[in-house]
């Protein structure tokens, strides 16, 4: 029983016991009250004369409250008030949440009247996040691989072309040691590349021919200029059967030969590669950058990479030595066909290596005209079985011996337009010695090797159109005085020849 001189008694403050003990702060209805302590000691006070109480425990309120005070605590739902309340508040927390195993709280205990989201609205957006996130990983993953095995592909495909290009170091080594006689480059960006075709019977190529243990002649040599500007491309065929003067080479038994003045394909039988370059060199004036020297498979199956070549007989052909039989007409060539078709002399024409060299030409004149109509140089997937073609059969110089150097020569050529790729044969006449061999037609010969040397432009039209302008020419020359002559401007050269936009089959 209190003093009746105490302050009134509250509900919410624990009293003193007769014992002088405290109760243990709980409320009547066993609800542990928000703010105190559990298990808080007990405290000392006097049960007589009103005396103060002495300090509560830690965390609880440290003074005494009003019936305002306490209708406010019971309308809080036994919330402690005051910020020192809840600070304390917090501080228990704190520490039964230590004594419990410091277990994480559970979630978001607030309402939506603070603003922040509840759990009845959680489950449904984490659902479409973790979707969200489940997808987007699954298709990173998915780019991931396509792009390793994209570039796998590539790599390998990249590494087998490369493979399959030899190079030739033995005729880099030979030209080397022949530099201070070799003429000099005039212009540095235009290119001057010379292709040989071998004619050798050895190994798969013996069905052609007889093999003369393994030997093998330039059945077809072409002097490829590319313009510096790389606008223009002129292919100069050289006759096999020319008399011009051949140095001293060495051959593939470690031997010198001596200078002599023969027949054009004997250079590349007696010292190879080198001898070759080295005579077309003297011959022209021109410094040779590149050579590739190509053999037969590699030309027949470049042409099956292009699905075909297409051409126009006048009269069907029946060459046993070419192995090639066709009709008249209209007809597309696989590799085989176009092997025999460029091959063939005796039973085409006059049978001379002259009308030979033509055909040559113009078919190649329609095989770069296939590639770029039918967009090869631009597509790698039509692209790579060509590259594969002709890698698979191609000796070149270490300069041009990687596919890099070969695609960046590819590249520089397929915007060259067609009717700018010629192909024309150096100007020559019969032999005056003997009718079975060519010589050549001064100053027509050495006008069109200094237009290639300093990187000037030559124009080329069909021989019988040629001829027609020769006579035009000489009539007009007659009838105007000589002074006018004079003032024209010098004409650029032209010779007989195709270009890579001719139709075969409107000739």
């Amino acid at each position: 029983m209190t003093d009746s001189a105490g302050p009134p008694s509250d509900p919410d403050r624990p009293e003193a016991t007769e014992g002088g003990g405290q109760q243990d702060g709980t409320p009547q209805d066993g609800t542990p009250k928000s703010g105190s302590p559990q298990d808080s000691p007990p405290q000392g006070g006097s049960p007589q004369g009103g005396a103060p109480q002495d300090s509560p425990p830690q965390g609880d309120v440290s003074q005494e409250k009003g019936p305002a005070a306490a209708e406010a605590d019971t309308a809080d739902g036994a919330g402690a008030a005051g910020p020192e309340a809840e600070a304390g508040a917090a501080e228990a927390a704190a520490s039964g949440e230590a004594e419990a195993g410091s277990e994480p709280a559970a979630g978001p205990v607030r309402g939506e009247a603070d603003g922040v989201q509840t759990w009845a609205d959680q489950p449904k957006d984490a659902i479409v996040a973790a979707r969200r996130s489940h997808w987007l990983r699954w298709t990173a993953l998915a780019a991931s691989f396509l792009v390793l095995v994209a570039a796998g592909v590539g790599w390998w495909m990249y590494k087998k072309l490369d493979g399959n290009i030899t190079t030739d170091t033995s005729a880099a080594a030979e030209l080397k040691a022949y530099e201070k006689e070799r003429p000099t480059p005039v212009v540095m960006d235009a290119q001057n590349i010379l292709l040989i075709g071998s004619d050798s019977r050895a190994g798969d190529n013996r069905k052609y021919g007889r093999d003369d243990g393994g030997s093998q002649r330039s059945d077809t040599t072409i002097l490829l200029h590319l313009a510096a500007d790389r606008k223009s491309a002129t292919a100069v065929s050289i006759p096999r059967d020319l008399m011009v003067e051949i140095p001293s080479c060495r051959t593939g038994d470690d031997e010198k030969t001596r200078e002599r003045f023969t027949q054009f394909n004997s250079a590349f039988e007696l010292g190879g590669t080198a001898c070759t370059i080295r005579t077309v060199e003297r011959m022209t004036g021109i410094r040779i950058d590149h050579h590739m020297v190509v053999d037969f498979n590699g030309f027949k199956d470049m042409v099956d990479a292009v699905d075909g070549v297409e051409i126009c007989l006048k009269e069907p052909i029946d060459d046993k030595d070419a192995h090639l039989e066709l009709p008249a007409g209209r007809q597309t060539l696989n590799g085989e066909e176009a092997l025999g078709y460029v091959r063939a002399r005796k039973s085409l024409g006059n049978g001379s290596d002259t009308e030979r060299m033509e055909r040559q030409q113009q078919f190649l004149g329609a095989l770069v005209n296939k590639m770029q109509s039918n967009g090869v140089l631009l597509n790698p997937t039509r692209l790579y079985p060509v590259l594969d073609a002709a890698t698979k059969s191609l000796t070149t110089d270490p300069g041009l011996d990687s596919l890099r150097d070969l695609y960046d020569l590819v590249r520089g050529m397929r915007d060259v337009p067609t009717e700018q790729v010629q192909f024309l044969t150096v100007p020559r006449q019969p032999y005056r010695n003997d009718p079975n061999r060519d010589e050549l037609v001064e100053p027509d010969a050495g006008d069109l090797f200094k237009q290639l040397r300093e990187d000037k432009p030559v124009a080329v039209v069909p021989a019988d159109e040629l001829e027609e302008a020769e006579r035009d020419q000489e009539r007009g020359r007659d009838g105007k005085p000589d002074d006018a002559a004079s003032e024209s401007p010098t004409p650029t050269p032209t010779y007989s020849g195709s270009s890579a936009a001719d139709d075969l089959c409107k000739q």
